[in-house]
């Protein structure tokens, strides 16, 4: 898929968003996207997540043996991409502020390919390789949907990106006046109670 027809497909489901926004990382940016809105649609989910898949399926990383998304973020595409790839789904959760995969017991030496919906900072799947490598899987990739760095962000393992898609961001004290005269909005989930 191209990013036109990713970005579009956020267009369609309202999920992509124009205003000043609060990213998780406290930075601001005139764009949001929502990736939630796109999930509420099944039919767009799977277009995505095949495509995704495809291009992990391409990428020559061999056979992946399962797929392990952050919660809450991760959780549908990583099972949607771990569908079209026909491996188990999984997913790390936080527990006492870190991440922990709860639920599932994971092989040693496991091949685990870490499924985002989007990165910016690459916080989370960071903190998600930790989490995994510490019980002994081979992390191979992390793939998104939406990589919002361009490239820049530090995954700590190689990035698989279904499109790129660089948006400006600014420090809270530093933003230009056109968007410092809009109201900010945290749409994000992390920190809400």
């Amino acid at each position: 898929m191209t990013r036109d027809e990713v970005l579009s497909l956020f267009r369609e489901a309202g999920a992509y968003m124009e205003g000043h926004f609060i990213l998780t990382s406290g930075l601001r940016s005139p764009v949001y996207l929502q990736k939630a809105r796109v999930f509420m649609y099944p039919d767009k989910t799977e277009t995505l997540c095949k495509a995704l898949a495809d291009k992990i399926r391409s990428s020559g990383l061999g056979q992946v043996d399962y797929i392990i998304s952050p919660a809450l973020g991760g959780l549908i595409p990583g099972y949607e991409t771990a569908r079209h790839l026909g491996v188990p789904a999984m997913w790390v959760e936080r527990e006492d502020g870190e991440f922990r995969l709860r639920r599932f017991d994971l092989p040693k030496g496991a091949k685990v390919v870490i499924v985002e919906d989007i990165v910016t900072t690459g916080l989370s799947v960071r903190e998600t390789v930790t989490s995994l490598k510490a019980l002994g899987a081979e992390v191979v990739a992390v793939a998104c949907l939406i990589d919002r760095s361009a490239g820049e962000a530090d995954t700590s393992v190689p990035l698989i990106a279904l499109t790129e898609y660089k948006v400006p961001v600014y420090e809270p004290d530093n933003l230009p006046p056109e968007l410092a005269a809009l109201p900010a909005v945290k749409p994000g989930s992390r920190g809400l109670s």
